[in-house]
């Protein structure tokens, strides 16, 4: 073994002791607090290792309590973001979900083993043509000013909805039920939730 090699392990485990402990923290200081407590919710975050989402560059501040940019103009929601959102969603095995987002990141790794099926859609394709449908939860990882007919369209009868909504300029997670073939949402919490710009709702004219 090199001296370097001998050197990397101990910082490998301190890093990896640092990381669990920042996940401790986020659940106990920034979940709980926030009035997330459901066991699964947490226990699942507690899996997860958020550091493993996030650049190279922002692996030590994966468990800040804001939202993390990934690129591309992307960015990573903050844990009690998600944390809310897997809450309101309340996924079943019984659910088939389909995840308007990375279908590789952070969000679908949390739901992956709390639903039976998880298919992912990128944003920008949310609005076209229908493939697939007859979703019984749709969860939108971002926050959207207007929900698109396609994405309705996927939502299966009495199927909910879990999204952030931009109201004003504000966002606020938002839940909702397919019912009579519509899609209406109710606003809850305010909330500090990046926003889509694939959802941006047609600008009106005023005179």
């Amino acid at each position: 073994m090199t001296l370097t090699e001998d050197r990397s392990a101990p910082e490998a485990e301190q890093t990896a002791t640092a990381q669990s402990a920042a996940r401790h923290a986020m659940i106990v200081s920034q979940l709980r607090t926030s009035g997330v407590s459901e066991p699964w919710v947490l226990s699942a975050m507690a899996r997860i290792p958020r550091e493993d989402f996030v650049p190279e560059t922002m692996r030590q501040a994966a468990y800040i309590d804001r939202a993390i940019p990934l690129g591309n103009g992307r960015m990573l929601a903050a844990p009690v973001v998600h944390g809310l959102m897997l809450a309101e969603a309340a996924p079943t095995p019984a659910d088939k979900a389909l995840l308007v987002g990375d279908g590789e990141g952070y969000l679908a790794a949390l739901l992956r083993p709390l639903v039976g099926a998880l298919d992912a859609v990128d944003p920008a394709a949310a609005s076209g043509p229908v493939d697939d449908g007859g979703y019984s939860l749709i969860v939108i990882d971002g926050a959207v000013e207007a929900l698109p007919d396609a994405l309705c369209a996927r939502l299966a009868e009495g199927g909910r909805i879990v999204t952030g909504l931009v109201l004003r300029g504000v966002t606020r997670l938002a839940t909702g039920c397919k019912t009579v073939g519509a899609v209406s949402l109710l606003p809850l919490a305010e909330l500090g939730i990046p926003a889509l710009p694939e959802f941006t709702a047609p600008k009106r004219w005023s005179f």
